[in-house]
């Protein structure tokens, strides 16, 4: 799995701070500094964060929440080897602010479907949209076919100007400057889901059962929606998980010409290699391996960058980025983890063990997940819910976090 922070979730925030870096034991008395500063941290490289040898002046941690600027100086004349391309720069969540190259002209609005309540803020937003903004609102069709929207003629104008477009069918993953998303995080889970690349900016309104990815308010929902179509707004970056599906080939053809499966799904990046099946996913939430519908315990097998940690012996096990440490893996007695730490949560659904429990692991390693050669069963994965299949031996859900 890799971790991708690419997914925008608009916020409200702002700050900003000035920042220098001087290291004498190192880059023989330069000092270093960034034009656009960010509080703790240097532009273009990651310095030192010990005073110069010898300084008198007092020296002050970055404030950053992702923690302490690492020490990289040990004692008088050691110090670790930079390397360019493994540095990480990490952006102040405070100072992460929206802002347009273009101003942006189209708007996809996903609704919950099935929810009664959320026709008349679904038909005001869409109104306020197309005539005032003249925005070129996108809408699923599903949406459309709904009966109180199909038999309402005073909708029937600015229905006509919607452009439609089916899940796994049409791709618009380049015709989309922003999302509105009407409906509790499932809604926003599902809008995630239909970009396997980048993800524009995601607006979403607390309109559902649950509210941990919604922080924004229907009722003045005008200038909320204008301020982000202004580009006045704050962002909140959020990884997903990027799994690669390895599969066996087996006898049982579920294929067909053009990548499209039997039951007319099309497949996600479904790639053939040396006889192997290969699917990738972009995950906001979780993977979950677990026993599916058999009555033994599943027993999987954990590889970190090739190397053995552990066998789940148990329901199945969560690998889950921060954003998902809220969702099923907190119901398994994980800990919630905030979405601007890059790390991988590992849960164990009720382990057969008076041990084992939730492991953080930084984002950037590589996770594998195997059935144990003495596994009697074949196991399930699903990501964020969705795309369920069988896991048999031989196949490994490898994700990883970006």
């Amino acid at each position: 799995m890799e971790t991708e922070q690419e997914n925008l979730c608009i916020s409200k925030d702002d700050e900003s701070s000035e920042s220098a870096f001087h290291c004498s034991a190192c880059h023989d008395d330069q000092d270093w500094s960034c034009a656009n500063p960010i509080r703790g941290r240097a532009k273009t490289r990651s310095l030192s964060a010990s005073p110069a040898l010898g300084s008198t002046k007092e020296f002050r941690r970055t404030r950053s929440l992702h923690g302490p600027c690492p020490v990289t100086t040990f004692g008088p004349k050691a110090c670790m080897l930079q390397n360019p391309k493994t540095i990480m720069h990490i952006q102040d969540p405070a100072s992460q602010r929206l802002t347009w190259n273009k101003p942006p002209k189209s708007v996809l609005v996903i609704k919950k479907i099935r929810d009664a309540s959320l026709l008349q803020p679904f038909k005001e937003l869409c109104v306020y949209l197309t005539e005032e903004n003249n925005m070129i609102v996108y809408v699923e069709k599903k949406v459309l076919e709904d009966p109180a929207i199909v038999n309402d003629d005073n909708f029937g104008p600015v229905k006509k100007k919607f452009c439609t477009f089916r899940e796994d069918y049409d791709d618009i993953s380049n015709q989309i400057d922003f999302i509105i998303c009407l409906g509790g995080d499932g809604t926003l889970l599902y809008a995630s889901s239909l970009f396997q690349g980048s993800v524009p900016p995601v607006m979403a309104f607390h309109l559902g059962s649950l509210g941990f990815l919604t922080p924004f308010n229907f009722e003045n929902f005008q200038s909320q929606v204008t301020q982000v179509i202004e580009g006045n707004a704050a962002l909140v970056l959020r990884s997903r998980l990027k799994v690669k599906v390895v599969k066996e080939h087996r006898e049982k053809k579920t294929l067909i010409q053009n990548g499209i499966e039997e039951n007319g799904v099309i497949s996600t990046s479904l790639e053939m290699e040396m006889g192997k099946q290969i699917m990738q996913y972009q995950v906001l939430n979780e993977v979950v391996v677990d026993r599916g519908p058999s009555s033994y315990l599943s027993n999987v097998d954990v590889f970190l960058d090739g190397h053995l940690i552990t066998t789940v012996q148990g329901d199945g096990v969560i690998v889950s980025t921060p954003t998902g440490s809220t969702a099923y893996a907190a119901a398994a007695g994980a800990s919630m983890i905030h979405p601007n730490v890059p790390a991988i949560m590992i849960t164990p659904i009720c382990p057969h063990s008076l041990s084992f429990r939730p492991i953080v692991v930084p984002a950037g390693v590589e996770l594998k997940i195997m059935l144990s050669p003495d596994a009697r069963n074949t196991a399930w994965v699903s990501f964020d819910g969705r795309k369920r299949q069988e896991v048999c031996h031989g196949d490994s859900p490898c994700p990883k976090l970006r």
